[in-house]
């Protein structure tokens, strides 16, 4: 078994991943994180970037991504709406702010306009039309509030402590075996577990 330790974790994600600027992406990502960054997107501290993740590449400008984010793969983050344009003949345009301490679940949509605030939560498949309160846990098309970043910390902690809990060397990075994986899969009684 594997010792969960900093040094652990980072060689975990940095076997997967790549730094530039402090920022933590998958490695087909390089020359187009690079480049959004030098077109003026901007980006804290501790970002981590997942695959296929898309920062509207021609007003990457108007995004701005604080310290300590999480956006999962396949999450979109758009400022223009081209809707109006055929129509109207106009584009329009919005700044997104994604504030520190934020994860952004797999799969969802952050329109322009949008500020996501600080220690916030936007759950898988979300589309994020309008601003996000600090502390807030937000699911669902079009994204609301279900509950604070409290109530569902405290929902998971219960959770975490009836287990069942899994190493990291239950991840395939770390090499799971066919029994661990069946393991796993009968220790799961009600269908979670996490891993540490």
């Amino acid at each position: 078994m594997s010792i969960l330790t900093k040094t652990n974790i980072i060689k975990f994600l940095d076997s997967r991943a790549r730094r530039v600027k402090g920022v933590l992406f998958s490695r087909q990502y390089d020359k187009r994180i690079t480049l959004l960054l030098a077109r003026g997107l901007k980006l804290g501290k501790g970002v981590y970037i997942g695959r296929d993740v898309f920062l509207d590449p021609h007003l990457c400008w108007h995004i701005t991504i604080g310290d300590n984010v999480t956006i999962a793969p396949r999450v979109s983050i758009i400022v223009h709406d081209a809707s109006t344009k055929f129509h109207l003949g106009y584009t329009r345009v919005g700044k997104v702010t994604i504030n520190n301490n934020v994860f952004i679940g797999f799969g969802s949509t952050i329109l322009p306009g949008v500020t996501i605030g600080n220690n916030a939560v936007i759950a898988a498949g979300s589309v994020v039309s309008h601003d996000v309160p600090p502390e807030s846990v937000v699911a669902g098309n079009p994204a609301t509030v279900i509950c604070s970043i409290e109530d569902y910390l405290d929902r998971k902690k219960a959770e975490i402590a009836i287990g069942p809990i899994f190493s990291l060397d239950y991840t395939l990075p770390y090499g799971v075996s066919e029994k661990m994986k069946t393991d796993m899969n009968e220790r799961m009684v009600n269908r979670i577990g996490y891993i540490i």
